[in-house]
């Protein structure tokens, strides 16, 4: 067995909270790092060690690194609103390539063994494939996806001059909470997005009803997030465990398509707001129709597959969404 010490940047986050307890619950020795503007210490276990600072902080990693004898970093902290990054694309690729230039510094320095990033589908743009797999041509085409790509690069070649395991896990569309207290309190995404509505007595919104797709609203791969930390939980540790160097690419989804008319039906259905309909708005600039997970390689390499469906995600996330707004449960069931 070998002696790990894992630090998490992000992990006061959403999904880096959801890591951190898929690590800890494996007995896995973690130190979070996050300058708290999204985070919050509260997801976090007691008893972790908790860093609060930004990876453009170069002293700070140094002390990290060595104070909490770290052997590999999973890193999860980026700005990630897609709207937000054109508006403010200087500052999205100061936070999340430069900030992700200074931690692979100090984890070379630090002699770091392993480097899990995390990136996103948002690396592929708009393709025109009924499924996605690994060596589908790279082609964002916003500030955000275009900055994971460049992290995806500098991790590579990051790891090949140094000697470090790395790997990219490009996930899909994210949902649910493994508990209440660790649920998206953010209403960036669908299915907070569609509670919102609810919570107002305002129908939800459909961004276009007329694409190619068999209900004419786009197809999206939804993924459980306790699965997709799980799946950094399966990567990280095979990084670490491995005694030569390697490189890894996955994508994280389920490798099924769900529409959104679909899944706000659903969503209706399984929060008791049975009758409401959702509005029709005009599309959106760049939403592509279909974008769906080739999900094999990570299961045929590491044995790891998505268990929870887009049900489970609905009442999970619905859960945590009443938990973090009691106050707003006049609509609720």
């Amino acid at each position: 067995m070998v002696d790990m010490s894992f630090l998490i940047t992000g992990g006061a986050g959403y999904i880096g909270s959801h890591v951190v307890r898929a690590l800890t619950n494996s007995g896995e020795k973690v130190v979070v790092l996050d300058d708290l503007s999204t985070g919050d210490v509260r997801r976090i276990p007691a008893g972790t060690p908790v860093v609060i600072g930004s990876t453009l902080d170069r002293e700070l990693l140094d002390r990290t690194l060595r104070e909490h004898r770290i052997t590999g970093i999973v890193h999860l902290a980026a700005k990630k609103q897609v709207a937000e990054s054109v508006a403010l694309p200087l500052h999205y690729y100061r936070e999340n390539v430069h900030g992700l230039t200074v931690l692979l510094e100090a984890a070379a320095e630090a002699g770091v063994r392993s480097f899990l990033f995390s990136s996103s589908a948002a690396v592929y743009g708009m393709p025109d494939l009924d499924v996605v797999t690994e060596d589908t041509p790279c082609a964002p085409i916003n500030p955000y996806g275009e900055t994971k790509l460049a992290g995806e690069w500098l991790v590579r070649a990051a790891g090949a001059a140094t000697g470090m395991s790395t790997a990219c896990l490009r996930y899909f569309n994210v949902a649910g909470a493994a508990v209440p207290e660790l649920a998206d309190t953010g209403v960036f995404n669908l299915v907070p997005m569609v509670f919102e509505k609810l919570d107002a007595g305002a129908p939800p919104a459909v961004f276009g009803d007329d694409y190619p797709t068999p209900d004419g609203t786009c197809i999206r791969d939804f993924v459980h997030v306790e699965d997709l930390a799980d799946a950094h939980r399966v990567v990280a540790q095979s990084l670490a465990e491995r005694p030569e160097r390697c490189d890894l690419t996955y994508n994280i989804g389920r490798g099924e398509g769900t529409s959104v008319r679909r899944m706000i039906g659903d969503i209706v259905s399984l929060t008791g707001h049975d009758g409401i309909e959702p509005r029709i708005e005009p599309r959106r600039a760049g939403d592509p129709a279909r974008v769906v997970a080739a999900a094999g390689r990570i299961a045929d390499e590491l044995g790891w597959t998505a268990r929870h469906d887009t049900a489970a995600m609905i009442t999970s996330a619905w859960a945590g969404w009443r938990h973090h707004r009691p106050t707003d449960a006049r609509s609720a069931s």
